[in-house]
């Protein structure tokens, strides 16, 4: 299934090239507050109840004329994996990788969805984009092995890591708002049954920066779920963002950022960097 929330805040199945409205058939969907519907969605899946779409006779929405959200809002948490393609260590001249790194946290209300800006917050610092896959955790998950990783997580998703290119702590530079565009939907483990052999393209302004498949992943998604697990427990909805290849570049105003993920969806967002001042005048700021 491919699971969306549109029309500030209601929940779709996604068939074709139309939206099925399912949100009456997910109890508590309606006040489901700023975590979502498709949040609801999952936790009712993980606590083993199963939610039988009834489809028929059910009006249907062109996906054209729905205004999609964000699938999950204000994930529990955003996990994000640092230089986990050998390629973006190469191109970026890191010594160390995942395996050094570990993971680190965004917040979560740096997330947007499709169709939304990124805003650049300094008119003088490079902010880049990172195309990636997004693994949606399914059920409450600790110190689980690589072989069991995969019976844990409840769809795919697309996401950007967008980094400003400054000196802060990681977190901080990753966690603006509007720093974590999700989407379009979620797409439920069972269509994806193999995460590590999927085709990535990130194409900004028209033209293709990142291309990969997730099989040169250097943690493949199950060996990040089990490490991550390992570290912090997971819970139903937290998403982990598994890496970015090479081809990351400054973005500019105006331009429009394309990540398309096979078998998982295509997420389309802009860029405005009409509010973007210089970083010396951020607040906080202290003469050395």
């Amino acid at each position: 299934m491919r699971l969306a929330l549109f029309n500030k805040g209601r929940l779709g199945l996604v068939d074709g090239d139309d939206l099925i409205d399912v949100t009456d058939q997910v109890a508590g969907a309606d006040t489901a507050g700023p975590a979502g519907a498709l949040q609801r969605c999952i936790e009712a899946a993980s606590d083993g109840a199963t939610v039988p779409f009834e489809l028929d006779g059910r009006t249907r929405i062109p996906l054209a004329d729905a205004a999609l959200d964000a699938p999950l809002p204000r994930p529990g948490k955003i996990i994000g994996a640092p230089v986990n393609y050998s390629d973006h260590k190469a191109e970026m001249e890191y010594t160390t990788s995942v395996a050094d790194l570990g993971v680190f946290l965004k917040a979560n209300s740096s997330v947007i969805g499709p169709g939304e800006d990124i805003l650049l917050p300094y008119s003088d610092k490079r902010t880049d984009q990172e195309g990636e896959l997004g693994v949606v955790i399914g059920r409450i998950t600790t110190h689980v092995s690589a072989d069991d990783a995969l019976d844990h997580v409840f769809g795919y998703t697309c996401v950007l890591d967008i980094t400003v290119r400054s000196g802060e702590d990681r977190s901080t530079r990753k966690s603006f708002d509007t720093f974590t565009p999700i989407g379009p939907w979620i797409v439920t483990a069972d269509e994806i049954p193999d995460p590590d052999t999927l085709d990535l393209r990130c194409d900004v302004g028209g033209t293709t920066r990142q291309r990969t498949n997730t099989a040169d992943l250097i943690f493949g998604v199950r060996e990040l779920i089990a490490y991550t697990s390992s570290v912090m427990t997971l819970h139903p909805g937290d998403v982990i963002a598994t890496g970015t290849p090479a081809g990351v570049g400054p973005l500019a105003h105006g331009d429009r950022v394309v990540l398309d993920i096979e078998k998982v969806g295509r997420l389309e967002v802009g860029v405005d960097g009409s509010r973007a001042t210089p970083y010396e005048q951020r607040p906080g700021r202290r003469d050395r």
